[in-house]
C-alpha cells in the first residue's frame, strides 16, 4: 500500500519523521511515539521545537486524532516531549549525545596489528539482508511468514506476561536455564528424536551455533585433532579453524561419515548424520552403529548437530539421532528450534553428559550468564499448550508439499543439473554442468528475483564445489516455486 503523503500545512522537516509511517505495519501508536523518540535522540527534532497539533498530525496520516492524542501524552509523562499552556507540545530539552570519536581509515592497520585473529578473512557464509523482499527466495532455514504460528505463539507470550509470571523469569538466573524449558524438552521435544535425557543432562544456548561455539571451546585446544566434514558447515569449519592448528577433514561417501582412520585420529568429530550439511545425505542405521562402533574402539567424541531434524518426522522412516543409539556417552548432541520455528527466536540446546553441561554452564556463564528467560519460557508456554506439535504439522506438511513440487519440476526446468535431497530434508543439492560457476549464476539469478547459494562455501577447497549450489524451499511459498524455477532455468542457460 502506497504510504499517504505529508500535506502541506507541515513542514517539510516532517516528512523525515513521519515519512515512513505506514496504515499497514505496527500499531499506529507505537509507530507514532517510536518516530518521534528517534527523531529526538538523533537531532532531527531539537529541543523546543514545536510538533504540529494532534489535528493536523491525524488529518496528514490519515487516523484519528485520539491516536496521535494518546502518543502525544505518553511522550510527555516519559519526558521526550512537554506541554506548555496555550502554546502546544514542544521537543523536551534532552542533553545532547557526546559528537562521534571515530577517526580515519588510518587506523585500521593499527588495530589490524593487535587482532590474534581477523574472523573477517575467513570464507563466511552470507544471505541479503533484505532477502524477503525477493519474490523467489530459494533459501534454506529461513523464516516463512505464511508457516509462522502468530496467534498461537501471541498467546504464549499473553501467558507468560502476567504479574506472576514476570517474577518468575525476569530475575537473573546466573548459570540456570528455565525448568519449565528443560521439562518441555526432555518429555516433549527430544523424545521425538528417540532421546530421553535425565535431569542434568540438558543446558540451553543462544542458537546451535553457541552450542557449536562453546562445545569448540571446551573440547578442541591449539594441538587437538579436530575433524569436520568436507564439504560442510562453513562455521563449524570456522569455529575448528580458530581453535586448532591440527583441523582434519572426514572422509564421506553417499551414506555420510565415513569411519575410517581420519575419523579414527582425531579426538573430536563434528557431523551432520541426520541431514549431511550441505548434500542432505541421510547416514543409514548401519553406518551410524559403525561410526559408533569405531568412536568407541578409537576413543572419539562426536558432536552431533541435529539441524534440520523435527520436520522429517513428515516423512515415513525416519531414522532416530545418533546420541539415541549411543550407550558409551560419547555423542553430545546441538539442537536448534530456529529452522522449525524462527530463525530470530535464538534458543538452542545441548544434550550431554551431567560432567559435560557443568562445565558449559560455568563456560556459558562467563560468556553471557544465560540466554534471555522470557523467551524461554515463552517457548516453553508455547510447547505446553500443544502449539509446537501443531506447528510442526503445518509447516512438515508445507514442507512436504513444497519437496514434491520441486522433485517433480527439477527435471523440466533443470535438466543439465543433477539434484539430491535427503529423506525429510528442506532443501536440495544441485550440481550444474562442469562449465558452470554458480558464483556467476547466484548473481545472474539474483537479478531475476532469485537467490540461491552457492556451493563453493561449503568446501574447504573452493574450487571443488565450483559447479554446485543448495536450493531450500523453507522460505518460499509452494505457488512460487515454478515461476522461481522458471527464472532461475534462464540463469542456468546463460551461466554454462
Amino acid at each position: 500500500m502506497r504510504k499517504p503523503a505529508l500535506r502541506q500545512q507541515l513542514d517539510v522537516s516532517w516528512n523525515s519523521v513521519f515519512g515512513d509511517f505506514s496504515r499497514d505495519g505496527q500499531p499506529l501508536n507505537i509507530q507514532i511515539r517510536r518516530m518521534i523518540v528517534h527523531a529526538v535522540e538523533t537531532g532531527t527534532l531539537p529541543a523546543n521545537m514545536r510538533l504540529p497539533p494532534s489535528r493536523n498530525l491525524a488529518a496528514t496520516l490519515r487516523i484519528g486524532r485520539n491516536t496521535v492524542t494518546s502518543a502525544y501524552q505518553q511522550l510527555i509523562d516519559e519526558g521526550f516531549l512537554v506541554s506548555r499552556q496555550r502554546t502546544g507540545i514542544f521537543v523536551a530539552d534532552i542533553a545532547p549525545k557526546p559528537e562521534s570519536t571515530a577517526k580515519s581509515s588510518g587506523e585500521d592497520k593499527v588495530w589490524r596489528d593487535r587482532f590474534i585473529v581477523e574472523p573477517s578473512k575467513m570464507r563466511q557464509h552470507s544471505k541479503p539482508r533484505d532477502w524477503q523482499s525477493y519474490p523467489y527466495p530459494f533459501l534454506f532455514g529461513q523464516y516463512d511468514p505464511e508457516l509462522f504460528p502468530t496467534n498461537n505463539w501471541r498467546e504464549a507470550v499473553r501467558a507468560t506476561s502476567s504479574v506472576q509470571e514476570i517474577q518468575g523469569w525476569a530475575g537473573d538466573m546466573i548459570d540456570d536455564d528455565d525448568p519449565d524449558l528443560i521439562e518441555q524438552l526432555r518429555v516433549q521435544v527430544l523424545p521425538r528424536r528417540g532421546i530421553f535425557a535425565a535431569q542434568g543432562e540438558v543446558i540451553i544456548t543462544v542458537g546451535s551455533q553457541q552450542a557449536l561455539s562453546m562445545l569448540v571451546n571446551l573440547l578442541v585446544g591449539r594441538d587437538t585433532p579436530a575433524a569436520v566434514e568436507d564439504p560442510g558447515y562453513p562455521d563449524m569449519r570456522n569455529m575448528v579453524s580458530l581453535a586448532t592448528r591440527d583441523v582434519r577433514f572426514l572422509t564421506s561417501d553417499e551414506h555420510g561419515v565415513v569411519p575410517d582412520q581420519v575419523f579414527a585420529g582425531a579426538k573430536v568429530a563434528f557431523m551432520t548424520p541426520g541431514h549431511h550439511c550441505p548434500t542432505t545425505i541421510v547416514t543409514p542405521i548401519e553406518r551410524r552403529h559403525a561410526i559408533l562402533e569405531a568412536a568407541e574402539r578409537d576413543d572419539v567424541l562426536i558432536v552431533e548437530d541435529d539441524y534440520d531434524a523435527d520436520l522429517s518426522i513428515q516423512e515415513d522412516g525416519n531414522l532416530p539421532s545418533l546420541k539415541s543409539l549411543d550407550r558409551t556417552g560419547r555423542v553430545l548432541y546441538v539442537g536448534s528450534f530456529s529452522k522449525v520455528v524462527a530463525p530470530g527466536l535464538r534458543i538452542g540446546y545441548i544434550v550431554a553428559p551431567r560432567p559435560v553441561i557443568s562445565e558449559l554452564r560455568v563456560l556459558r556463564r562467563i560468556m553471557l550468564r544465560h540466554p534471555p528467560t522470557n523467551n524461554q519460557r515463552t517457548l516453553a508456554t508455547f510447547i505446553a499448550l500443544g502449539h509446537y506439535r501443531q506447528h510442526l504439522n503445518k509447516a512438515g506438511a508445507a514442507m512436504l508439499e513444497r519437496s514434491a513440487l520441486m522433485e517433480r519440476l527439477l527435471p523440466k526446468y533443470l535438466p543439465t543439473c543433477r539434484t539430491s535431497r535427503g529423506r525429510g530434508a528442506t532443501s536440495l543439492w544441485v550440481e550444474g554442468p562442469p562449465s558452470m560457476d554458480a558464483r556467476r549464476l547466484v548473481e545472474l539469478a539474483r537479478r531475476k528475483g532469485v537467490l540461491v547459494e552457492p556451493g563453493d562455501i561449503f568446501f574447504s577447497d573452493p574450487a571443488a564445489g565450483r559447479n554446485f549450489f543448495r536450493l531450500g524451499f523453507s522460505s518460499i511459498p509452494a505457488h512460487r516455486i515454478e515461476p522461481g524455477l522458471v527464472r532461475l532455468a534462464e540463469a542456468v542457460r546463460e551461466c554454462v
